[in-house]
């Protein structure tokens, strides 16, 4: 029988999930490759067998996406489906174009061919763009539902930058957990704060087994999504977190629309930094585009553990890496803490920028005075700490979520930035928390 030949274009993350959910049993189709953008180092290696199934004895590569056009010339590709994330519509289009001009249907697969269900009662959290606070509201979340005395497993949308077999189905519960897993600066910005706080995480790459583990050890599941991807898990509540400092990018970019449009609750978050004119103006587009969404105001205060570190003294600031490069933003956090603080100037990164660093800030020229915390590999993790480490800064203001100090072995000292959910409306994400809890989780927590 003839298979339709299949190319996946992804980032390791939703790619590997609709080979795993769509095609991986199917021997109607044939995948021949799955092709690596946005993450540095993710291409050149495989899918490997012990992941793709008996119809793929030998694995499946991942190429550069560089090589798209040559790999449907080569393969003969039918299908080109387009799976990750944290795209400006106009670009998923130009690769639709691409695909189309090679002859193939162009192909996203929606929630009802991708997403698992849970036996266990699930809440979402995802975002229209990259940076807009889901992980902080999802762990604000979890916080308040494991006060109530529930057992919270949160769910982390996909990772794998190393080795795919190792990192199947992971369970983070302490550091050691961290350090043995050998994750990347990215990987512990989302996992460190839920162990920080006496959580468990989950994540890997084949989320039915990922599913699995943590359904065996939680009354309620937390997703807590990535880019501004939809659910692998079928929420029973989906909240989506926008940005009041990008009121225009309700509706960009892909899928962050898509999930705009399919939530139950709308947030809009970061409206204690924003013009009140800019939160009513996005207020506004989300009720357009979801009507029937409640839309609730949160803030987003940066708060320095030690303003007096800081004060009058030169300081180099380190920023969440995904939020500056592909989530767009010039600066984050970090940048405005240390603003608020009194700094006496803040130090520009690319004046002692390594050469990887140097390259980030090239590919990336929205960036501003800030440096964003990269550390997808080891060589990479070391270029970070030269720049730092070569920099005039007295002082290194850090807003990545993780202690960034102990793991490069800093030498100059560290303020870190916390920022947290704030509530603004009343009632806001906890009533509708404890709402869905009452109703939906069984047992002693339930109605």
């Amino acid at each position: 029988m003839s298979r339709t030949r299949v190319l996946i274009l992804g980032a390791a993350g939703r790619d590997f999930h609709c080979f795993n959910t769509v095609y991986r049993g199917d021997a109607g189709f044939e995948v021949v490759a799955f092709t690596a953008a946005q993450i540095p180092g993710i291409a050149m290696r495989r899918y490997p067998a012990a992941l793709s199934g008996p119809l793929y004895p030998e694995g499946i590569p991942i190429e550069d996406e560089a090589d798209f056009e040559s790999l449907c010339r080569h393969h003969a590709v039918e299908r080109v489906v387009l799976a990750y994330s944290d795209l400006a519509h106009a670009d998923a289009m130009h690769l639709g174009s691409r695909a189309l001009a090679c002859g193939a249907d162009f192909v996203l697969h929606g929630p009802l061919a991708t997403m698992l269900r849970s036996r266990v009662p699930v809440i979402a959290v995802s975002a229209v763009r990259t940076g807009c606070g889901k992980s902080q509201t999802s762990r604000w979340i979890a916080r308040r539902l494991a006060r109530a005395g529930m057992r919270v497993a949160a769910i982390r949308h996909p990772m794998p930058y190393g080795d795919l077999a190792r990192q199947r189905a992971q369970r983070f519960a302490s550091r050691a957990d961290l350090a043995a897993a050998d994750c990347t600066i990215e990987e512990r910005e989302e996992y460190e704060p839920y162990v920080e706080a006496g959580a468990r995480v989950f994540a890997g790459v084949d989320y039915g087994e990922v599913l699995a583990l943590a359904e065996q050890e939680a009354d309620v599941l937390v997703w807590d999504g990535g880019n501004n991807d939809f659910p692998f898990i079928a929420p029973d509540l989906h909240i989506a977190i926008a940005d009041a400092l990008r009121p225009d990018q309700s509706d960009t970019h892909h899928p962050g629309e898509a999930v705009a449009r399919m939530a139950d609750v709308l947030v809009v978050n970061k409206v204690d930094a924003a013009a009140s004119a800019d939160v009513q103006r996005l207020c506004d587009a989300l009720h357009r585009l979801n009507p029937r969404a409640r839309i609730v105001r949160t803030a987003s205060p940066p708060r320095l553990e030690s303003p007096a570190a800081v004060q009058g003294r030169s300081v180099l600031v380190v920023e969440d890496g995904p939020t500056l490069t592909h989530g767009g933003m010039a600066y984050g956090a970090g940048f405005v803490a240390a603003t608020r603080a009194g700094v006496a100037a803040i130090v520009d990164p690319r004046a002692s920028a390594a050469p990887g660093i140097a390259a980030v800030y090239a590919r990336y020229p929205h960036i501003g005075r800030v440096l964003p915390a990269m550390g997808y590999s080891e060589a990479q993790r070391e270029e970070l700490r030269r720049t730092i480490e070569s920099s005039a800064a007295q002082v290194v203001v850090s807003a990545t979520p993780i202690d960034l100090r102990t793991l490069l072995g800093l030498s100059k000292p560290v303020a870190r930035v916390r920022y947290e959910l704030h509530e603004v409306d009343e009632p806001g994400v906890g009533a509708i928390v404890d709402e869905f809890s009452a109703e939906r989780v069984p047992g002693e927590f339930g109605g």
